[in-house]
């Protein structure tokens, strides 16, 4: 398939695209990718490829949904016998270091209620961006929203009331 651009707008419109290699990048390493420089190139070759499906007011949301699935294939590639696996092994990684009681909160979650809240909360997406990125309407992704906030206090709660155990360090929690 042989794709036609007007050489210089698509170049001009793909640097705007590519201005977000950044954020991309940190996306991946956050979702927890063994190789997020290669996600993040790779999220750029299949928006040069696919620069026409690329939204031109907002790129980022379909970035972060290119990276997404890029990573939960490289997940499924290093794990192919164990897809219970998949959800546990992909916990994504704080910005910053967070209070041992919010992390346990975080990390009890399923996979689904984190990525929803991080999506707002540490990617910064609106939630019609957030529901741009999973591919979802923004109905169920508000719907999502509001589950994961109301699982998320409950389990923060929870965390808070029972100091965590030993020989649990942040990163290694069960129920992960």
């Amino acid at each position: 398939m042989t794709i036609h651009f007007d050489r210089p707008s698509a170049e001009a419109r793909f640097r705007e695209v590519f201005s977000h290699l950044g954020a991309v990048t940190a996306y991946a390493r956050r979702r927890g990718s063994r190789d997020p420089d290669g996600i993040a190139a790779e999220a750029m070759t299949i928006a040069w490829r696919r620069l026409d499906d690329v939204p031109a007011d907002d790129p980022l949301p379909w970035l972060y949904g290119t990276a997404r699935n890029l990573v939960l294939a490289e997940a499924r590639r290093s794990a192919p016998t164990a897809p219970a696996a998949l959800e546990a092994e992909h916990v994504d990684q704080p910005p910053v270091e967070l209070d041992p009681s919010l992390d346990r909160a975080l990390r009890e979650l399923s996979q689904l209620d984190r990525e929803a809240l991080l999506l707002v909360a540490w990617e910064d997406l609106t939630p019609g961006q957030a529901a741009k990125a999973l591919g979802i309407s923004p109905v169920a992704f508000r719907v999502r929203l509001l589950r994961a906030r109301r699982r998320f206090r409950t389990s923060l709660e929870e965390a808070q009331a029972s100091p965590p155990s030993p020989h649990l360090n942040h990163l290694d929690v069960e129920g992960t």
